[in-house]
């Protein structure tokens, strides 16, 4: 009998979220890298604040991350 192939994980995407206790997934917000300068106080502390994936984007990627 031929062996199982298993699926590996996306080490890209492994990197880039944070799969919190309670289940849902930590997110980076873009546009905190370069030129922030320019940019509101406001939007930049925004920006240190992560967010949870939608139901919707972790639908899309659900089989690369595991």
């Amino acid at each position: 009998m031929a062996k199982k192939i298993k699926k590996k994980t996306h080490k890209g995407i492994a990197k880039a979220l944070k799969i919190r206790p309670g289940g849902t997934i930590k997110i980076g917000k873009g546009g905190s890298r370069h030129n922030t300068g320019k940019k509101s106080s406001k939007f930049n502390r925004d920006r240190r604040k992560g967010q949870s994936l939608s139901k919707s984007d972790y639908n899309r990627i659900k089989k690369v991350i595991k």
